[in-house]
Parts: structure tokens; sequence; C-alpha cells
């Protein structure tokens, strides 16, 4: 396995040529001897359980994981992680799988409003309700350290109420559950290389 093209034509794409600093190639060097099986999705649901539809992402992720533990075929290739916030080490979750979905609330959508949309890496993204990183910050720092960057989606949905101190989720985003879980399986079954042709909304 190359490290740097390690899945060729399955979606993902890598960054050809050495690294001039020495710790981000050995850290290729690992990630490409190693013995880990790599993952064909990666499904990560992160927010805080106090803030009401902050909850959202992480709720999803458990009921999510229960419908992947009862079905062998799928968690033979998926893999759901419940997160109160992204943190550095998820990176190199991230360089072993060929497709990454992130799953959170959205302040910045109408309530009620779900969307998808393709992620890229940036490194001067700046995470947003105190998840610590972003999403596309994460996905920088695996570029830079494994020479590849997995496709990668955010799914999001808009809540309506984010007050502190509250354990559970608004009736508004109750009812987005259902249709969040669609749409992160839908992505789940996709051929690699789903065309990217902006944020998809729906309500």
């Amino acid at each position: 396995m190359s490290a740097t093209a390690p899945w060729g034509d399955d979606g993902s794409h890598s960054t050809a040529g050495g690294s001039a600093h020495p710790e981000e190639g050995a850290a290729a060097a690992a990630f490409a001897t190693s013995a880990t099986r790599p993952l064909r999705a990666l499904v990560i649901g992160y927010g805080s359980p106090i803030r009401g539809d902050d909850a959202l992402g992480p709720l999803v992720a458990d009921q999510l994981e229960t419908r992947v533990s009862a079905d062998p075929e799928l968690s033979a290739r998926v893999e759901v992680q419940a997160r109160h916030i992204l943190t550095a080490e998820l990176v190199d979750d991230l360089a072993r799988a060929e497709r990454v979905i992130f799953i959170d609330a959205a302040a910045n959508r109408a309530p009620g409003e779900v969307s998808r949309q393709r992620l890229a890496p940036d490194a001067s993204a700046l995470s947003t309700m105190a998840h610590f990183h972003d999403p596309r910050e994460l996905l920088a720092w695996c570029q830079a350290l494994y020479q590849r960057v997995p496709e990668t989606w955010l799914v999001s949905a808009g809540g309506a109420d984010w007050g502190y101190a509250c354990y559970a989720l608004s009736e508004t985003a109750q009812a987005v559950v259902a249709p969040m879980i669609a749409e992160v399986l839908s992505l789940v079954g996709a051929e690699p290389d789903t065309p990217n042709t902006g944020p998809e909304t729906y309500s």
C-alpha cells in the first residue's frame, strides 16, 4: 500500500510528493504499513448533550449505531462514533476511512431544515458551538500528516432550542432525526466520489 495513494480510485484523493516535516512523513509511513483495516465509512455525530438541540448529532449517531450493530453487512464496513466535541485524535480515524460523514445540529439553518454538503480541508476553519475543532480543520491535519483526505460530508439540521442545562430535544429537532438517519445511510451506500453539487437542503 502506497503512502501517497493508499486507496487509488475509490473516492478519496491524495497528495503526491514528500513532506517538508519529518513527523508528517513518519505518520504517513506508519499509516502505510499499518495492519489496521480501512473503513468503508466512518460516521461521527457530535454536539453538546446539555445544550438542547445541539445534542442532535450524538443522539442521531447513537440511533445509527443501534441500526448498524444489528446489520452484519453494515457493521463490517461502517463505524459510528458519538462525540461531545471533535478532538485531534480523530485524525487517525479519518485517515483510514474511505468516506467520512459528520452529523451536527446547525444554528445557522432554519429550524427543521436538513442539509448535506461536501467538505474540503481548511486549516483556517473555526469551530462553532464550542466543538473544539471544525471538521474541515481535522481534514487539513489528515492531509498534512497522512497525505490523503477521505471523501467527507456534513449532514446537519437546524435546531430550535439551544439553552444551557436543557437535556431534551425540541419537537423540531425530534422531527429531523429520521430524515438525518436516512440521509446518512444514503451516503454510506452511495458510490464513491458522489459529485459535489453544493449544499442540498430540504425541510
